[in-house]
């Protein structure tokens, strides 16, 4: 059932022990489709999990998210949960808690955005929600996004990775406003549906919701004055710690576009802004 690619995608994530997990995928995923009243149509990519598209009994589509990982599927569950009520959310339709499985509302059409501008009432709507104790806190965030990066890419100077690290640190460390921030909020985890723009996929923590802010600062920007125009036009809480939090965050775009080999004028002013913390 499972592509060479998701296997070694999920061992690289999660280390071999990961391997008796995935020879059980088959199994599981039968016996969750019985369950549920599920037909698999197609296999889709993430990048902690199994994903399948599924037409459930009534005709309508769902998919059911499988991760060897506990405590990502748990805060997964309870992120969107938390969310329940708000639209610009994906619905979890049920959870199956003992084998780490979700089952997710299918949105139509689901093409990623390509817009920013859809993102700022995405943004608004999901600060407007009471933050909910139980998350890890945005400091965690950090500290794991910069770990991951620097396992990602041992070819960066440290110096450049750390300082860009402490500034990240010092943002999350000194945050006020207090909300569940969705944690990986690029335009492929923001999709369009009858109900508006609506995301998925969130890593949840507790701190500053202007974290969620900068993929969307640097979306078609390339110099500083373009970052802070769109920085206001997003209705950020604090524009100068939505610049900073640009500013920290990106040596991780800088790696993304270093990896993929691409070196445009948003790839300098990555490059700009990390070097500035150096």
């Amino acid at each position: 059932m499972l592509s060479a690619t998701t296997v070694d995608r999920l061992r690289a994530r999660f280390g071999p022990d990961a391997q008796s997990w995935l020879d059980g995928v088959p199994a599981l995923v039968s016996r969750l489709a019985s369950r549920w009243g599920l037909e698999i149509v197609a296999k889709m990519t993430g990048g902690t999990s199994v994903t399948l598209r599924c037409r459930r009994s009534d005709g309508s589509g769902a998919y059911l998210k499988l991760t060897p990982d506990a405590g990502v599927f748990a805060e997964e569950a309870a992120a969107l949960r938390a969310w329940a009520d708000c639209p610009a959310v994906v619905s979890l339709l049920d959870a199956a808690d003992d084998d780490n499985a979700l089952l997710i509302e299918a949105l139509e059409p689901g093409t990623p955005l390509t817009d920013w501008r859809p993102a700022v009432s995405v943004l608004a709507q999901l600060r407007d929600v009471p933050p909910v104790a139980g998350f890890a806190t945005v400091a965690d965030r950090v500290d794991f996004m910069f770990g991951l990066a620097a396992r990602r890419n041992p070819g960066l100077p440290a110096a450049l990775l750390d300082a860009s690290h402490a500034a990240a640190r010092r943002l999350a460390d000194t945050g006020t406003v207090v909300r569940l921030v969705h944690g990986d909020l690029h335009p492929a985890n923001v999709l369009t549906s009858a109900r508006g723009a609506v995301a998925i996929d969130p890593r949840p923590s507790l701190g500053d919701p202007d974290l969620d802010v900068v993929d969307w600062a640097f979306l078609d920007v390339s110099t500083t004055s373009q970052l802070h125009s769109r920085i206001a036009a997003l209705h950020v809480l604090d524009e100068d710690r939505a610049y900073e939090w640009s500013r920290a965050l990106a040596v991780l775009m800088l790696m993304s576009h270093v990896r993929r080999g691409v070196e445009d004028a948003s790839t300098a002013l990555f490059r700009q802004l990390a070097e500035s913390l150096a």
